[in-house]
């Protein structure tokens, strides 16, 4: 590992050769990596106002950055489960979607087969971008707010009778049904980029967007499985919980 003297020194392209996580830290300062790959940290750093320190510390966090395991969410509460997708989903929208949709619009190529793919992909990827969006909106405003509501009821939040005309309205497993059905979303950016393979000449700049590309698929499929396998079945439980609750106040009225 080099010294903060040394990579403040090291050009920009061969810090994301190294590392491609750099590649997003700098997006993160508002710095697109690509169009300062000659010059040094330092210079960029300095250009745009910001302690090389600080940078660095940023990739270090970065670095030690680790997710939940299936198996530790599983032992959390519906609401902490929540909680941790609410915040995926403000990373996807805030910085990965943001860093992806700015290496497509602004890398420059001069291979013909490379200029045809970003050509495709600059009309692909907004499609996708406005499809993901909606569906994290309508999961929120429907799910999540489902799962809410449910939370409300066991808090005798509600009257009886518009507890259960909450609860005849859009069930969970009905949610889920309409989760199932998605389409797998990235299909079409993987079958345009032959599954994300490049030849080892490739440039830096194409490396760094195929592997984010692809980091960002494999992402989405962990987040859709933990929805599937664990928030979809607790918030089924949940609500059946809650109907059994409210059916009892009934009765003993």
């Amino acid at each position: 590992m080099l010294n903060s003297k040394d990579i403040q020194k090291t050009s920009i392209k061969d810090l994301v050769t190294e590392n491609y996580v750099f590649a997003s830290v700098l997006h993160y300062f508002g710095i697109s990596f690509f169009q300062y790959e000659q010059n040094s940290l330092l210079e960029v750093c300095k250009k745009f106002k910001i302690n090389p320190q600080q940078l660095i510390d940023e990739l270090e966090s970065w670095a030690k950055r680790k997710e939940p395991t299936s198996e530790e969410l599983f032992l959390h509460p519906i609401e902490v489960l929540v909680s941790y997708l609410k915040r995926k989903h403000y990373y996807f929208l805030r910085q990965e979607l943001p860093f992806l949709s700015n290496m497509v619009s602004g890398i420059q190529v001069e291979e013909p087969i490379y200029l045809d793919i970003l050509a495709d992909l600059r009309i692909m990827f907004p499609l996708f971008v406005d499809d993901f969006i909606h569906h994290i909106h309508e999961e929120e405003s429907k799910l999540f707010q489902r799962i809410k509501l449910l939370h409300e009821i066991e808090e005798d939040e509600y009257r009886i009778a518009d507890a259960l005309h909450i609860l005849e309205g859009s069930p969970v497993a009905l949610l889920a049904e309409a989760h199932d059905a998605h389409d797998d979303e990235m299909e079409g950016i993987r079958k345009l980029t032959n599954d994300y393979f490049l030849p080892s000449d490739a440039s830096i700049s194409m490396k760094v967007l195929y592997h984010e590309l692809q980091v960002f698929e494999k992402e989405l499929i962990i987040h859709a499985q933990i929805e599937d396998r664990l928030l979809f079945p607790k918030a089924v439980e949940l609500e059946k919980e809650v109907l059994r609750k409210v059916r009892k106040k009934i009765s003993n009225n």
